[in-house]
């Protein structure tokens, strides 16, 4: 059966089903974090710069890990955009500014930051100063979306980065950049907010879905997973973010 003839077959089909389809940003992102931070040498230091609520420390077991974040985000506070309901950080190790961390130069072999760099106002500062605390040889670990909704306000100044910004500012701060994976692509992205629209149109326009529209998202999603099924490299116009790993010169 041919692409057209499968779109007509499917989009008249009744919502009856889950369409796993523009839900893999996370579960995607851990997965590939879980399996870089894995192959780093036991014991090794990392630095968890912009470490939130530590989430990631799990993956962290055979390292010597260290928490930095400048502690100062405050759940449910009224502000516009996507917010947290509840938020602790924990004990954090370093709180600080991310672009001065106080801490020697080449104190670190790794340093990850994992979702933070739309959430400061100078990120070319903040590479900057991986760096000065990365070991030569050391490895940087980034993601960072792509194209993001309001979140975390006010502590949101970028919507999200291109692979270029990567090349170009790893580069000139003498890194060499072993891989730049897009995570998702178009087809999901789009999913993704069609997932979300449902309680978007509740907070926004005060409208719930009735069931003629939920049977248009569904066959929206199908629409959309079969496309993805199908893509051949669409992430180059719009993906969820970009998973960086680059070693220090």
């Amino acid at each position: 059966m041919n692409l057209k003839h499968k779109l007509k077959s499917i989009l008249g089909k009744a919502p009856n089903e889950k369409i796993d389809v523009g839900k893999s940003n996370e579960r995607d992102r851990k997965v590939w974090l879980k399996e870089t931070l894995k192959n780093l040498p036991n014991g090794s230091k990392i630095l968890d710069a912009g470490a939130g609520q530590q989430q990631y420390k799990a993956y962290c077991t055979h390292l010597e890990y260290v928490s930095q974040d400048f502690g100062g985000y405050e759940a449910n506070n009224g502000k516009p955009g996507l917010q947290k309901k509840d938020w602790d950080y924990g004990e954090l190790d370093i709180i600080s500014d991310i672009a001065s961390i106080p801490r020697e130069d080449a104190s670190f072999d790794a340093i990850m930051c994992i979702e933070v760099l739309e959430h400061v106002v100078n990120p070319k500062e903040a590479i900057a100063e991986f760096t000065r605390l990365l070991k030569p040889g050391g490895t940087l670990i980034i993601t960072a979306p792509f194209c993001s909704l309001t979140h975390f306000a006010p502590y949101h100044f970028y919507s999200g980065f291109n692979s270029f910004f990567y090349e170009t500012e790893l580069e000139k701060n003498g890194f060499e950049i072993v891989n730049i994976t897009a995570n998702g692509n178009y087809f999901e992205y789009l999913a993704q907010e069609v997932n979300r629209l449902p309680s978007m149109s509740q907070r926004y326009s005060n409208v719930t879905l009735d069931a003629p529209s939920k049977k248009l998202l569904f066959n929206m999603k199908k629409l959309l997973k079969t496309l993805s099924d199908k893509d051949a490299n669409s992430s180059e116009l719009l993906c969820y973010g970009y998973h960086v790993l680059a070693k220090k010169k």
